[in-house]
């Protein structure tokens, strides 16, 4: 048993479903692994001293490069919608056409701006995003033993990248799905590239990606993270799947999300703002003890 496992805020339906598998995965092997997550809210903090942290689309809003009436739009939309995204009591048919509206006007009103990519980096460095606790380690680790890492995000790809990138940790194991911008000659935002990706079609997303998942056949365990209930089709794509461990973090609405997340995922963190456990599983499936 992993000690980490025993954690006050790790809840689990079935702790010796998770033991089996788990103890086919450490028997299959590490070669024979592949790590699917979420972004905003699970690699990075859900919040930091009782204060909010920002997902991508948020540190451009709370940046300097979009002005104060975008900035009042953004957070209009975001008071409209987001209670809808959270809704326990809405089916996801319900909620699928005002995430895509919601993603559709957020998404024109960056445009709008006519955002410059040089200042990308800076609205990065200057916000309070955070990845979680022990993110060195996951990402380190997972690098040393050749783990991909795909990220498939409803969020913003070079916002994303650009989090990693400035935390030291974008190594060639990982790859990311998400909306990217499309930046005109001079380096001005003009449109997202592409379909869009939001919390319900992560699964189209990987479905779009199978040209990856095919170079990834050799890897039918996954070790699958989220936040949302969305999130646990991100292994839709994943061919002759063998085995597959999902790890969710319950950040926010606890009491009246909890069942329906232990009835999803396997491991059930809550209000935890660290990788601990995430990484301990990974030091058992990669025979680190």
């Amino acid at each position: 048993m992993i000690p980490e496992l025993s954690n006050p805020s790790v809840c689990m339906k079935d702790p010796q479903r998770v033991q089996d598998i788990l103890h086919s995965m450490v028997k299959a092997g590490s070669n024979t692994l592949q790590v699917i997550s979420d972004f905003d809210m699970t690699l990075t903090r859900f919040s930091h001293n009782g204060k909010r942290c920002p997902t991508c689309h948020n540190i451009l809003d709370n940046s300097k490069v979009i002005s104060a009436d975008c900035k009042q739009q953004l957070d209009h939309l975001l008071h409209t919608y987001y209670p809808i995204e959270i809704d326990s009591s809405r089916s996801v048919e319900e909620k699928l056409p005002l995430m895509v509206e919601w993603w559709t006007k957020a998404h024109d009103l960056l445009v709008e701006q006519k955002i410059r990519k040089d200042l990308l980096a800076e609205a990065v460095s200057e916000s309070e995003v955070m990845l979680r606790e022990g993110f060195q380690l996951f990402f380190d680790h997972l690098h040393e033993h050749s783990i991909p890492l795909l990220i498939f995000s409803a969020g913003i790809g070079d916002i994303l990248e650009e989090v990693i990138r400035q935390a030291g940790v974008f190594h060639s194991n990982v790859n990311v799905f998400s909306n990217y911008m499309d930046f005109d000659e001079s380096g001005v935002l003009r449109a997202f590239k592409g379909e869009l990706i939001h919390i319900y079609n992560k699964r189209e997303g990987a479905l779009l990606n199978t040209g990856h998942f095919q170079e990834l056949r050799t890897r039918p365990n996954v070790l699958l993270m989220g936040d949302s209930l969305g999130d646990l089709s991100m292994a839709d794509g994943v061919q002759d799947m063998e085995n597959i461990l999902k790890i969710g973090f319950l950040n926010d609405k606890v009491e009246e999300r909890k069942q329906s997340y232990l009835d999803s995922y396997d491991i059930v963190l809550i209000k935890d703002e660290t990788l601990e456990v995430p990484n301990a599983v990974l030091m058992h499936l990669t025979g680190n003890k």
